[in-house]
């Protein structure tokens, strides 16, 4: 990757590539990544560098994850999980990344040269839930969105971790409230910004059907990558396929 910029912008951990020509205005991309591989703000910057954009890419740490880990690590995060994965992880990751991203995004506009030009968002399985709630609740302007791996439906992937895990999940009104109000297929009508879906051909079922019914919901963009399951590491076909294209997507979407 060329220089990379990394800190923390109001309490909100990130990494940062700079667009094409420093001196250029510049578009600005922010997204969230995977609790699968890639990770991190850092492996997701890895993976998914969007070179050659003439935009700032914003790669944001999530909640409970990286410096942001509850007392006791990633045992206690896998504690949490267990015990209930909606109402102690999917609901306050996303409810949390999605309150500080004004912030954050504020001071990024300020702290990044250039970075004042129009607004995308991204975001990678449980970062997509992120993304795809930025857009639908519509406190910030965002010209263009693109999500990979998506959870487009919180409940069916609550089903794929109980298949992948052995467990089973203790449903309760509370959590199928939360549940219902991340279904993006239900809630289609509220995306407003131009979405690009991209998914594994080899993904989960939870994972492939409801991404294809949010594309039909919305006319939109659906990218297949071939033999790719929900994770892409850095540096395989499978992420070079998918940083691809978000960075066709955004460069066509995204005008300086």
């Amino acid at each position: 990757m060329r220089e990379v910029v990394e800190g923390v912008a109001a309490g909100v951990p990130f990494v940062a590539l700079p667009p094409a020509d420093r001196e250029a205005p510049a578009a600005l991309v922010a997204g969230w990544h995977l609790m699968e591989v890639p990770a991190s703000e850092q492996a997701f910057a890895e993976a998914v560098p969007m070179t050659g954009l003439q935009a700032w890419r914003v790669y944001f740490g999530l909640p409970l994850t990286g410096a942001r880990l509850p007392e006791g690590g990633p045992a206690e995060l896998f504690r949490l999980a267990t015990e209930d994965a909606v109402l102690n992880v999917f609901e306050p990751v996303t409810e949390q990344a999605v309150a500080e991203f004004p912030a954050a995004l504020a001071e990024l506009r300020d702290r990044l040269p250039g970075a004042d030009g129009p607004l995308g968002v991204f975001g990678g399985s449980a970062g997509s839930l992120v993304a795809l709630e930025v857009l639908a609740r519509g406190d910030v302007a965002v010209r263009a969105a693109a999500v990979v791996s998506p959870v487009a439906r919180l409940a069916p992937v609550i089903a794929r971790n109980e298949r992948l895990f052995d467990v089973t999940y203790p449903w309760t009104p509370r959590s199928r409230a939360v549940a219902d109000h991340y279904d993006y297929v239900r809630r289609a009508g509220e995306l407003t910004a131009p979405l690009l879906i991209v998914a594994g051909e080899a993904d989960d079922v939870a994972v492939r059907e409801p991404a294809e019914a949010l594309r039909e919901r919305l006319g939109t963009e659906l990218v297949l990558v071939e033999a790719m399951a929900h994770e892409f590491a850095p540096g395989t076909p499978e992420a070079k396929r998918v940083d691809a294209a978000f960075t066709e997507w955004f460069a066509r979407r995204l005008p300086a």
